[in-house]
């Protein structure tokens, strides 16, 4: 039986996060991103996306019918997040716009539950997608949201977390770079 038929979340049973589990508040409404070793040493745009609820938990597609939505991310904790300021979202005030991101999120785990994971074309990135365009939302200048938009905007406007996650991401590349201009001199 595939997860999205066991219940709540991809394990069944699982208890809600603990304090201990939320990725950090400090992370609320974020998309988050960390690299995918070895795709993300030769292309340092290339990695692992996942989506953050008001509470800063961290959700992601991790494969097929398998959405972590209890703060731990597929491939390690996150070395890059980009927030996004939800005051363009439909509705009154703070309370209704933080329910509408969450509901969001919380439809997009149920859709993604229920799909074949594909590494080209329906993958992590179209699950943070997905929960983007289901709250219509226009952020950084994009209200149509797809999966090579969110690559470049996080490579591009994405903040590194601490130095260590800047070096995970770009010392395995200058290093095959080097290599490589080493041998062809």
């Amino acid at each position: 039986m595939p997860p999205a038929q066991m219940g709540g979340s991809a394990v069944s049973g699982q208890a809600p996060p603990s304090a201990a589990q939320r990725t950090n508040d400090r992370l609320a409404f974020c998309v988050l991103w960390s690299p995918l070793p070895p795709i993300t040493y030769i292309l340092p745009f290339i990695g692992h996306m996942g989506i953050t609820d008001s509470e800063g938990v961290a959700s992601d597609f991790q494969g097929p019918y398998i959405v972590g939505d209890r703060g731990r991310m597929a491939f390690g904790k996150p070395t890059r997040s980009l927030r996004v300021d939800i005051s363009s979202l439909a509705g009154g005030d703070y309370s209704t716009k933080r329910q509408k991101w969450d509901e969001a999120i919380e439809l997009a785990n149920a859709e993604y539950r229920q799909r074949m994971h594909n590494i080209c074309c329906d993958n992590c990135h179209s699950h943070v997608a997905y929960a983007l365009n289901e709250m219509n939302l226009r952020a950084y200048g994009i209200s149509s949201w797809d999966m090579v938009k969110l690559c470049f905007l996080v490579f591009f406007r994405g903040r590194f977390l601490s130095v260590g996650g800047f070096l995970h991401q770009f010392i395995p590349t200058a290093i095959i770079v080097l290599i490589l201009s080493l041998i062809l001199m």
